[in-house]
């Protein structure tokens, strides 16, 4: 499945009429352990001034779509200021548009543009550099759905998978799911990925649930009470497990350092029970560092 990533907005540049310049930059989601990012599909096209709405941005999305030889199944973007004309562009030529922090590899084009490429440009003024990745403040995370939420039979575990285990992800049986690339990363084989399995007996239809999200990264928070929260989309946030004593807090803290050490790499996965050899659902996620 083909994903894009879309960002449309103003850049460090100014035109001969001193307004800053627009525009659009457009990239292929790596979905695959071992694509490199040198083969994504890369997409950047100015806007005049004039002419920043809806309709220019479906005409920039076309031409992308003409150029890379296939239309994508969804386009992702993480600028929830730019909301309407974004869903607005991709509605008109009948495609679904996500606001999601799952744009890593939007994120680092736009940090190499903003170190290489824009200060080369005539107009580059300093002044108006973006951050690559606009932090939003999350919401108070909010229970799962009754549907999805699990009961005393429900189980769950801290576990870690070294990079080298990854190697043969083509061969897993994964129901729901999506990777990164990891082995692109540059990390060591030996490397650490901590994650956190759900063992539940509702396993497909919660891992089917987790699929219709963007799913961005678990974080552990303490206060005022101590749970780790699933975030998705640009800012929502769900309760998935309540720690409820201090040796699983501590495991929790565990985690959170594994993350730091790996990059704030970690997965989520869903099992059916500890015994099962596939995945209902499989998710490796990255919490982007805040700026």
């Amino acid at each position: 499945m083909t994903i894009w990533e879309l960002d449309f907005y103003s850049r460090p540049v100014v035109d001969e009429e001193n307004k800053k310049r627009w525009e659009v930059l457009i990239c292929e989601t790596p979905t695959e352990i071992d694509r490199s990012p040198d083969a994504l599909f890369r997409f950047a096209r100015y806007c005049p001034a004039k002419t920043v709405n809806s309709l220019w941005l479906g005409e920039a999305i076309t031409a992308a779509i003409e150029e890379a030889g296939v239309t994508p199944k969804k386009i992702r973007f993480f600028r929830r200021q730019m909301n309407n004309m974004i869903v607005k562009a991709c509605e008109d030529i009948g495609i679904p548009a996500a606001p999601s922090r799952r744009t890593h590899a939007l994120t680092r084009w736009l940090e190499e543009r903003n170190r290489d490429f824009y200060p080369n440009q005539e107009g580059y003024n300093e002044a108006l550099v973006n951050v690559a990745s606009v932090q939003y403040p999350p919401l108070n995370a909010v229970p799962l759905p009754d549907a999805v939420r699990g009961d005393k039979s429900d189980k769950w575990a801290f576990v870690t998978l070294e990079v080298g285990a990854f190697d043969d992800y083509s061969e897993w049986e994964v129901g729901f799911g999506e990777v990164l690339p990891l082995k692109a990363m540059g990390l060591d084989e030996a490397t650490k990925i901590p994650g956190l399995v759900i063992f539940s007996p509702r396993a497909l239809p919660l891992a089917g649930w987790m699929s219709g999200l963007e799913m961005a990264y678990l974080k552990l928070e303490t206060n005022p009470k101590a749970i780790i929260r699933l975030e998705t989309g640009v800012s929502d946030s769900w309760i998935l497990v309540n720690v409820t004593d201090p040796e699983t807090l501590t495991e929790a803290k565990n985690f959170e350092t594994a993350k730091s050490k790996a990059g704030n790499l970690h997965f989520l996965a869903v099992q059916s029970s500890p015994e099962s050899e596939s995945f209902a659902g499989f998710w490796l996620l990255q919490e982007e560092e805040a700026v």
